[in-house]
């Protein structure tokens, strides 16, 4: 697992940085999101904001998508993420106090069940937005 801006490496390829342009993208929607809206509110008024900002960015994102969780093979419940941004990013949206392993760790077990790679989280809480990249 990678964070933040660690480069990971692609199977017979050099060192890159995975959806780098799509991320930076995202991030940079979520300090506009921010700056216009202020700290601290209900993570649900940051995704919803987010959804907005997306569109006039013309970022492609769909919202609490439902994804079925097996135990060998049989549905024993489901994982429903705020956002996938291009069809390749899971955005977590949060109002914590600071991010931690918790959140890395369940960030992992989205992709795992999604099949995606990449997730980002963005907390909200604080007057500086901070988020973690994250990569499987």
């Amino acid at each position: 697992m990678n964070t933040d801006n660690t480069p990971d490496l692609a199977e017979g390829q050099s060192t890159r940085f995975l959806l780098k342009e799509e991320t930076h993208r995202i991030i940079g929607c979520a300090f506009e999101v921010l700056n216009e809206l202020g700290h601290g509110l209900y993570e649900k008024i940051y995704e919803n904001a987010l959804v907005v900002e997306f569109g006039l960015q013309g970022i492609p994102c769909e919202q609490q998508l439902r994804f079925d969780v097996l135990y060998k093979k049989h549905p024993v419940g489901f994982y429903v993420p705020d956002l996938i941004a291009f069809g390749q990013v899971i955005v977590d949206t949060k109002t914590i106090e600071k991010i931690t392993d918790e959140e890395r760790g369940k960030m992992i077990n989205y992709l795992k069940i999604t099949g995606l790679r990449v997730g980002i989280i963005l907390n909200f809480k604080h007057p500086r937005l901070e988020f973690e990249r994250v990569v499987r």
